[in-house]
């Protein structure tokens, strides 16, 4: 029996793999268009591929998934990335732990993984065909007919749906049945053109408090690292923020106030009387030129500048005034944010198929027998750190296993 896997990056690979694999009779095709296969696995993590998050509860888990976390607690129950790391490793792939969690191969090159793919759909007799569009997907019967650009006409009884957030799939998904979210863009930075921030592109600081700031709404907030860049700001805390409240930037226009606590770990009664304590600690010392919180000097600077301390205030002589105003930017500065950009390393799409259509014990459509989903095709995205990858891997393993299971044991 045909299948035919439609999206050769990391979900329609791992999807393809499984079905041949736990079925050796299914003459598994993966069709991509593109001349080589998995590029969002080249180019992610900086090169180095974020192959999962080390992770291994599913009730945590989901927790990082902005949109279908719930929809991923049962099938995180059979393939989670303790599952993903044992599955490499058995590949001949080690993965390491950083300390933020994220994952990686030991080599740190995304190529490890795509050779590792590669060999293992070969090795389970998985077809690959690239420079291979799918020019249209339909049903007729019980068989589909999948009409390519550079292979004719290909007829099967089991189609994976692995486009990713490619217009097609959206559009092949929706003329079989099924109902779309509107697709917007999650994990982004934040143009931010500010006096605060200018000229400091290149500075972190390791733990910052971000909320976004919309009247009537429900107030997001993010912590982590937050780096400053020439366009405005990025780092995991803006792209995990970027990612809860994709739909609710996106209704504004990209135009919404950002309050910003560049100390979260000092409570305000704290920090006044750490500020305070310098008046006779370091008396004589300029305010400008001495930070006594863990933030770059350079960004203290600017914001003692931005309350009109004078250059020349010594600590012994600060103002309650300046006091109040410097304690406030330090904890609730407001920035507005005037834009998107693009993390070109993590993009990802909010939206997609609807999860209610779908039978997350299989993958497979509830409308439509014989199509199964895999990936970031589905309303289902995560915050960086390789959360995206572990829903291909897992959506994609079961999918793979479901159309395995459903077809006949023997040749056909």
């Amino acid at each position: 029996m045909r299948v035919i896997v439609i999206g050769g990056g990391a979900a329609g690979f791992f999807g393809a793999i499984q079905a041949a694999h736990a079925n050796p009779h299914l003459q598994v095709t993966l069709l991509e268009a593109a001349a080589e296969p998995l590029g969002k696995v080249k180019i992610s993590g900086g090169g180095r591929c974020n192959v999962t998050h080390h992770c291994f509860e599913p009730v945590e888990l989901i927790s990082h998934y902005p949109r279908g976390g719930k929809a991923l607690r049962g099938p995180f129950s059979r393939f989670q990335p303790r599952d993903t790391v044992d599955w490499f490793a058995q590949h001949g792939v080690k993965l390491k732990t950083e300390a933020d969690g994220r994952m990686f191969p030991v080599t740190d090159r995304s190529q490890t993984i795509i050779d590792c793919l590669r060999q293992a759909a070969m090795a389970t007799g998985v077809k690959l065909q690239t420079r291979c569009p799918v020019k249209s997907l339909r049903l007729s019967g019980s068989e589909f007919s999948v009409q390519t650009r550079s292979a004719g006409t290909l007829k099967a009884r089991s189609v994976l749906l692995a486009t990713g957030s490619s217009r097609l799939g959206y559009r092949w998904a929706e003329s079989l049945g099924h109902r779309l979210r509107s697709p917007v863009p999650s994990l982004f930075t934040f143009n931010i053109r500010d006096s605060r921030l200018k000229d400091l592109a290149g500075l972190s600081v390791q733990k910052a408090q971000v909320q976004l700031l919309s009247p009537g709404k429900h107030r997001l907030i993010q912590s982590g690292p937050v780096l400053i860049a020439h366009w405005g700001l990025t780092g995991p805390a803006v792209l995990k923020l970027s990612a809860w409240g994709a739909r609710l930037l996106q209704e504004a226009n990209y135009r919404l106030p950002l309050q910003i606590n560049w100390l979260p770990d000092y409570a305000e009664a704290d920090l006044r009387d750490r500020l305070k304590s310098m008046r006779t600690e370091t008396p004589k010392k300029r305010v400008v030129s001495l930070a006594p919180v863990p933030i770059p000097r350079r960004l203290w600077q600017r914001l003692c500048q931005f309350v009109e301390i004078p250059e020349e205030t010594a600590w012994s002589a600060l103002s309650k005034k300046h006091l109040n105003q410097l304690i406030t930017e330090l904890r609730q500065g407001q920035y507005q944010i005037q834009g998107k950009g693009i993390f070109k390393e993590e993009f990802v799409t909010c939206g997609g198929v609807d999860l209610k259509a779908v039978n997350f014990k299989t993958m497979e459509s509830r409308c439509c027998r014989g199509l199964y989903f895999a990936g970031e095709i589905l309303d289902i995205d995560g915050v960086t750190g390789g959360f995206n990858f572990q829903n291909a891997w897992t959506t994609g393993w079961i999918a793979g296993n479901a159309i395995a299971a459903a077809a006949p044991i023997t040749p056909s």
